[in-house]
């Protein structure tokens, strides 16, 4: 026995709402201004969509692989929305509405969906989407030769699947998952091409294809990744108000890491929309009369710094508590990005279900009780002022990627003179190869991480205790309270009782010290008075269907 399934519920204040400011908006008012911008257009330059034209959108990192079972970066998602379809979207209100899916059931157990999908669909070399392409996509992502990466989290409790007819697709769990719907409408779980990713393996994330609004044309590495219109594409879902087939004929994506030169693109017209805005243009942006700024949060988990468990001395929790007592991130957000982004206080981003505000204004800078506390664990400032214990000096191994993300490497620099203040000495380093040395070799006493998510089963991934032979989590930690609040939560069908779980979840991972939230990232793009249409999904990707270029 089966019953329909059809989420309805809204996060609260999930509901992302898009704040833009769009400038040169004459005498508009601010609320008019604001829809304006939303909508993608404004008073003096609304008119029918464009067909044609090449939209150059800057981006400020290249993604890692266009293969969305592979990938691990959000930056790669940004382009997977333009090439791949989901099963489900996300609406604005936090819902679940159909794509390639149109209609799904949950048994009674809860350990198994039932997805109806449409028909007539075909990805970009012909090969036509069925109940076996959705099949081949979700038992790849389990196979351990696809190396898959956040799919694999994202599809877990997966089990099988079972082909009922061409249409029909029935999905096992291992166990019951509130989460793994949803999941379904994440851009890491886009249907590749069967034929395609048999033929290409592992070079298929550099010779993508879906069934997108775009077709893959070229990448030219840490330089631009091409796709054109997909001329046969009629079967887009209620996520953008354009279904058929896109207005633009070429969507070429710019890698441009060099703040300065990105937003300078757009200004000086080589570049018609850059991402992630510096806070310092912000304001220069608002006032230009040739340019449009919209601005989204991202929900999921905040940018965070996580400590290494296994990691001496950050295995000893008043460790840990004096780095929590001597870090000043307020100073830190307030510094680097000028009011422009919000302070992180908890593992989970506000907008999100099971959001914890009593963590905000918990903790406060305290160096005096952050040197008793290495006082207490025997480590004795030494002459230079570094503190010292058995021969040992204290020191912090902090790892950050380059290039310089939303000026992440800036944080490194202002945590280390801030920890000067108890004694401690950070190495900070700075690589390209995080893959390495994070990811592979676990050398890091502090590493710094995000997750765009729309449901907080997402801590699952990152404070949930591994198997052997799984990935371990960036902390390492391996608490069974923790287990039993996580796993209990993610098969709770009463939101009331899953936001009281998650809460310990936050409370717990707060008075442990395992981890610093920094910041929730406001994805921020400056864009041409030109660019019309331009909107964003709940999760704060870009949606490139309904874009066209005013004359």
């Amino acid at each position: 026995m089966k019953r329909r399934f059809k989420p309805a519920y809204a996060f609260g204040a999930f509901a992302l709402a898009l704040t833009t400011v769009l400038a040169g908006c004459g005498s508009s008012s601010n609320s008019e201004a604001t829809a304006q911008a939303a909508s993608g257009s404004d008073t003096a330059t609304a008119s029918a969509p464009v067909q044609g034209g090449d939209f150059t959108y800057a981006l400020a990192t290249s993604p890692d692989t266009l293969d969305p079972r592979r990938s691990g970066l959000a930056v790669s998602v940004r382009v997977f929305g333009a090439l791949y379809d989901t099963l489900l979207v996300r609406n604005a209100d936090g819902s679940l509405g159909p794509s390639l899916a149109t209609e799904w059931e949950q048994s009674d157990d809860g350990l198994s969906y039932t997805l109806k999908l449409k028909e007539g669909v075909k990805f970009q070399d012909g090969t036509p989407f069925n109940a076996e392409a959705v099949k081949y996509n979700f038992d790849s992502i389990i196979y351990p030769e696809t190396k898959a990466a956040n799919a694999l989290a994202l599809l877990r409790p997966y089990k099988s699947s079972e082909v009922i007819d061409e249409y029909t697709i029935k999905l096992n769990l291992e166990t019951a998952s509130q989460a793994f719907l949803g999941n379904l409408s994440q851009g890491m779980l886009s249907i590749v091409s069967p034929t395609a990713a048999k033929e290409k393996g592992e070079d298929f994330g550099k010779n993508p294809i879906g069934t997108g609004p775009f077709k893959f044309v070229s990448w030219s590495e840490n330089a631009e990744i091409k796709l054109e219109r997909n001329p046969d594409y009629a079967w887009g879902s209620s996520e953008a108000k354009n279904t058929k087939a896109a207005y633009l004929d070429h969507l070429t994506f710019k890698i441009v890491p060099e703040e300065a030169t990105r937003i300078g693109g757009v200004q000086s017209g080589q570049v018609l929309a850059a991402e992630t805005v510096p806070p310092q243009n912000i304001v220069a942006l608002e006032s230009d009369p040739n340019a449009q700024l919209f601005k989204t949060n991202t929900i999921g988990l905040p940018y965070t710094l996580f400590f290494n468990l296994e990691k001496k001395p950050w295995d000893e929790l008043k460790a840990r508590q004096a780095v929590q007592l001597a870090v000043d991130v307020d100073t830190i957000v307030k510094t680097l990005y000028l009011g422009t982004y919000e302070r992180a206080w908890s593992s989970l981003t506000p907008g999100i279900l099971g959001y914890d505000e009593s963590l905000e204004g918990k903790i406060a800078p305290n160096l005096d009780k952050a040197n008793a506390l290495l006082d207490e664990l025997g480590w004795v400032k030494g002459a230079d002022g570094i503190r010292e214990k058995d021969g040992q000096r204290l020191t912090l191994h902090y790892v950050d990627g380059s290039p310089n993300r939303e000026k992440r490497n800036d944080i490194a620099a202002m945590i280390r003179e801030q920890l000067k203040a108890i004694g401690v000495e950070t190495e900070v380093e700075i690589t390209q190869d995080i893959a390495t040395v994070v990811f592979q070799n676990w050398d890091y006493d502090l590493y710094g991480n995000s997750q765009v998510n729309a449901d907080p089963n997402s801590l699952s991934a990152f404070y949930h205790s591994t198997k052997e032979g799984e990935r371990r989590t960036l902390n390492g930690l391996s608490d069974p309270e923790v287990d039993k609040w996580l796993e209990e939560a993610g098969v709770e069908k009463d939101d009331a009782k899953r936001v009281e779980l998650y809460k310990k979840v936050q409370q717990y991972i707060s008075d442990q010290a395992l981890i610093l939230p920094i910041y929730v990232f406001p994805y921020t793009v400056a864009a041409a008075k030109s660019v019309q249409g331009l909107t964003f999904d709940p999760f704060g990707y870009p949606i490139f269907n309904d874009v066209y270029l005013s004359k």
